[in-house]
């Protein structure tokens, strides 16, 4: 995964992933927005849970799963049903994206299996651990809201897009990618663990591209957009 990650990063550079606004023929058959994010995310939600039945009782490892349940479990069976957009997801980017899930979910949970005995209850007062959770919990704060601020936009289910304004979209293109990589980098410092930075630096190969995309297509489709806006913070672009 570390090896094939600046390669996806590049690439996403040059080919948009094809959905949302990037949606295009060509990329085979498609599912509704709803199914197409219950799929892609429910695996990693579902998988990380296997981990309780390899280990005893550690309250450390015990907290980890929380916190990634609360991402995944919204993300997998809460959020895809508060879309209101009309728009499809191919089923190759599902498919793509259910093998990359179940993939980071088994490295990141099988690091559990493997290291529980590294989680002390010694760990939860730790710099990196208190740290690592303020952090996923800003990140957390300012994905969600964000998502919620864009989808407010489209409340009457058109897929009109409209400039985003307020709350961190006063500074960046696309603040639910950045908070999604504050969120992640703090979860590989909470848990201190290889398969947690290699997800962070997956997060940034799949998600940097995508927020320069975006701030490309918002400053070609509008105007007015403010020009102070940046692409992505902390790569100031």
């Amino acid at each position: 995964m570390v090896i094939i990650a600046p390669f996806a990063f590049v690439l996403l550079f040059f080919i948009s992933a094809p959905y949302g606004r990037y949606l295009r023929a060509g990329w085979g058959p498609t599912v509704t927005s709803k199914t197409g994010w219950l799929l892609m995310e429910a695996p990693a939600s579902l998988l990380m849970l296997s981990v309780l039945f390899f280990i005893p009782v550690n309250l450390v490892v015990y907290l980890f799963l929380v916190v990634w349940q609360v991402h995944y479990f919204h993300r997998a069976f809460f959020y895809p049903f508060t879309l209101t957009s009309l728009r499809r997801i191919p089923v190759a980017v599902v498919l793509m994206a259910i093998v990359f899930n179940s993939a980071n979910a088994f490295l990141n949970g099988y690091h559990f299996v493997l290291h529980q005995d590294w989680y002390g209850q010694e760990w939860l007062t730790s710099w990196n651990f208190i740290a690592g959770l303020l952090l996923f919990a800003q990140g957390y704060y300012i994905t969600k809201r964000s998502d919620r601020m864009l989808a407010a936009l489209r409340s009457d289910a058109s897929d009109d897009y409209q400039i985003p304004r307020g709350f961190f979209y006063r500074y960046v293109s696309s603040p639910n990618y950045l908070g999604e990589t504050v969120q992640w980098f703090g979860w590989a410092l909470m848990t201190l663990s290889p398969a947690a930075w290699v997800f962070l630096l997956w997060t940034i190969a799949n998600l940097l591209p995508r927020a320069i995309s975006h701030h490309r297509w918002y400053r070609e489709q509008f105007a007015d957009y403010p020009k102070d806006r940046k692409a992505f913070i902390p790569f100031v672009l």
